[in-house]
């Protein structure tokens, strides 16, 4: 089976910070033709890369070693060379690894959507809002705290430009950066009995939080959530598995597995839509 290194990194950045995670891959035990995939916790927290990889490993032989955190963490280790190939939702981010050279055959794979959740109380009347614009104004009137993972994720980012429909973001404790994955970020909310984004993957698939934070506004075309695969640039890192990433991004984008990724629930619910050929 594939590793999932999720754990680790985390106590990692907890410990020592973000500049110790290249050693940590180093010094791991690894085969000359693993793949290192940098990819977001909402991947990982979803259940979805249990699901899918271990198709890819047992059809190749090659193991695929899963380094799950924020898209802006995910693509800051592919520019220092600690990743083959990137699966990230930051449009704006993304774009700008490719530009400057870091990234190629940048491709879009699947996409999900985020929600706003909230206590079942709903102070802030986030339910009866008409629109995402209103929703974010309601929020910032304060009748709870929102939580915000803060973390230069594609969550956060996403978070920050809903706040930008209203003028910015509230200051603290209206608004709370915890710095967190998205897992831990929705425990940390549901703690507080507070408002805050989440993909709707992570919602329904950590234990418990459906139950105690409840959808409070949804489907707005701006919570539409695009994921690309990106293979790093084998110019800036020749010591990297060019070919195993360019294989399992076309694996990846097989009709075989993206009709597994459309038959992925979690509680009844199909949480990943894929979309070859769109942009």
């Amino acid at each position: 089976m594939f590793k999932t290194l999720n754990g680790k990194v985390n106590l990692v950045n907890a410990l020592t910070g973000f500049t110790f995670l290249s050693a940590f891959f180093l010094f791991s035990p690894a085969r000359a033709d693993d793949i290192r995939l940098a990819t977001t916790t909402s991947t990982q927290n979803s259940g979805l890369l249990d699901f899918i990889l271990p198709d890819f490993e047992k059809r190749t032989g090659m193991k695929v070693r899963v380094i799950a955190v924020g898209t802006g963490k995910a693509l800051k280790l592919a520019e220092r060379g600690d990743a083959d190939v990137v699966l990230v939702h930051a449009r704006k981010l993304e774009e700008k690894f490719v530009r400057q050279g870091h990234g190629v055959r940048r491709k879009k794979v699947m996409e999900n959507d985020f929600v706003l959740v909230g206590p079942e109380s709903d102070p802030s009347h986030i339910r009866g809002a008409k629109s995402i614009k209103e929703a974010m104004k309601r929020l910032k009137s304060c009748k709870a705290p929102f939580i915000s993972r803060g973390d230069r994720s594609g969550t956060h980012i996403r978070e920050l430009s809903l706040w930008d429909m209203v003028g910015g973001p509230p200051p603290a404790p209206c608004r709370l950066e915890v710095g967190q994955g998205q897992a831990a970020m929705l425990r940390i909310a549901s703690e507080k009995q507070a408002y805050a984004l989440t993909d709707r993957g992570t919602y329904l698939a950590v234990k418990g939080i459906s139950d105690q934070l409840k959808v409070m506004f949804q489907g707005a075309k701006v919570l539409i959530n695009p994921y690309h695969i990106i293979v790093v640039n084998p110019k800036k890192h020749k010591d990297m598995n060019f070919k195993g990433a360019c294989k399992f991004e076309d694996w990846f984008l097989s009709p075989r597995i993206q009709k597994m990724i459309g038959s992925f629930k979690v509680k009844g619910v199909v949480l990943f839509r894929p979309v070859i050929g769109k942009k």
